[in-house]
């Protein structure tokens, strides 16, 4: 399972030119899942998000959580993590769950996170095309795999 966690100062997603989702300052997350995750990869990931400290304290020091800043989240699948593209131009996505496999994760992952604190989560819609604008923060991204 691979995020890219963007810290941001707002977020906002659109299906169809219309608002499905909007956050404040928060983390925005990128969330890629491979035919090899499973339940315990989404836990190990999920237990970790509302503690990462990537928020600046007062000594503009990144030692404050989501949850110490009581942030928003917004999850979005994102199978074009799994992309590799170091052969030829066209990436393969061969490392990419299926539908059928990732949606079950996705929820379950999206589940754990709400399930882990208090902070407000908001997602995307898996499989849509969505349009997603953002205001990264600092800029600040980290990216997180499972495996690692």
């Amino acid at each position: 399972m691979r995020l890219v966690i963007q810290r941001v100062s707002q977020a906002e997603i659109k299906i169809d030119e219309k608002q499905h989702a909007a956050i404040g300052k928060g983390l925005l997350i990128l969330l890629g899942i491979s035919t090899e995750d499973t339940e315990e990869d989404a836990d190990k990931l999920a237990k970790k998000i509302p503690a990462l400290r990537i928020f600046s304290d007062e000594n503009g020091q990144m030692n404050l959580s989501v949850s110490d800043i009581n942030g928003e989240i917004l999850i979005v699948s994102q199978f074009t993590l799994y992309g590799d593209a170091a052969k030829g131009n066209r990436p393969s996505f061969i490392h990419a769950a299926r539908p059928e496999q990732a949606i079950p994760l996705y929820e379950y992952f999206v589940q754990k996170v709400k399930l882990s604190s208090s902070i407000p989560v908001s997602t995307g819609v898996f499989g849509a095309d969505m349009k997603i604008s953002l205001t990264n923060d600092g800029p600040v991204t980290i990216i997180m795999d499972s495996k690692k």
